[in-house]
């Protein structure tokens, strides 16, 4: 008998084979239903069909193929397998960028999340996908270490225009650095004071940039020098949950930013 790994080998290295093993586990097929899925010829199809029966991972119903209870199986756990891989393969970039500690939920979470990363034509991109989320949603609740100018002026303007209810916990060094410029302190009062939004201040460190725009969970990540590197946003339920979760938590640990606060 094969072992374990040979098996997953013998899969792995025919597409066809995982085409048909995944469509039989769906729902049964004829031979012409395969052919049309895979476009083997009848030869390839032939083996293929032959080898999984070996294995009771198929059985032949009249003119048509279903998986078995064992042949499910193993689809089931190589269809997972194929996930997490193509998973981290999207996220091998942004790797150095996330702050495992922080990010306590299973990033199998992230299988179909936007991930969005700086080229040389658009170095901007991944903020940009921050803006077209802000102006495209009603709440956002935010954290973050950072507040940058465009995104403090495009919440300040969806909130005075009555479209965006805000509520944000930022870091000292965060709203340190709005104030130390005029222009932005006064967007910053501007935003403090609107009925619609309501701005904290955290003591200690916040690791991430994290935006929950309505539904869907935006992360911005930055280099050690605060280089934009990525952005990665999904509207997967546990991720949700975990970012409200951590929101709250930063909140309550947090006091209110006044206007009387801001010095210019």
């Amino acid at each position: 008998m094969e072992t374990a790994l040979e098996e997953i080998e013998f899969l792995a290295l025919s597409a066809n084979r995982v085409t048909v093993l995944e469509r039989l586990a769906a729902e049964p097929q004829s031979r012409a239903d395969l052919a049309d899925a895979t476009g083997a010829s009848q030869a390839t199809l032939g083996r293929i069909l032959e080898d999984f029966e070996e294995r009771s991972w198929i059985r032949r119903d009249g003119g048509t193929y279903t998986a078995t209870p064992t042949g499910k199986l193993v689809s089931d756990g190589f269809t997972n397998l194929l996930t997490i891989v193509e998973t981290e393969q999207s996220l091998r970039e942004l790797v150095p960028y996330l702050p495992a500690d922080a990010l306590d939920f299973d990033l199998a979470h992230l299988a179909d999340a936007t991930i969005v990363q700086p080229t040389q034509t658009r170095p901007s991109a991944p903020l940009q996908r921050t803006l077209d989320l802000t102006t495209a949603c009603s709440e956002i609740r935010s954290f973050s270490h950072a507040f940058n100018n465009q995104s403090l002026a495009t919440v300040e303007q969806q909130v005075a225009d009555g479209d965006l209810v805000f509520s944000g916990v930022f870091s000292n060094s965060a709203i340190d650095a709005l104030t130390a410029e005029s222009e932005l302190c006064h967007l910053l009062r501007s935003l403090v004071e609107a009925e619609d939004a309501h701005v904290r201040v955290y003591d200690g460190e916040v690791p991430l940039a994290v935006t929950v725009a309505d539904d869907v969970v935006h992360l911005l990540l930055r280099d050690d020098r605060g280089i934009l590197q990525g952005s990665i946003d999904t509207d997967a339920e546990a991720v949700q949950s975990w970012a409200i979760d951590r929101f709250e938590a930063y909140w309550e640990a947090s006091r209110p930013l006044e206007a009387s606060d801001l010095s210019h």
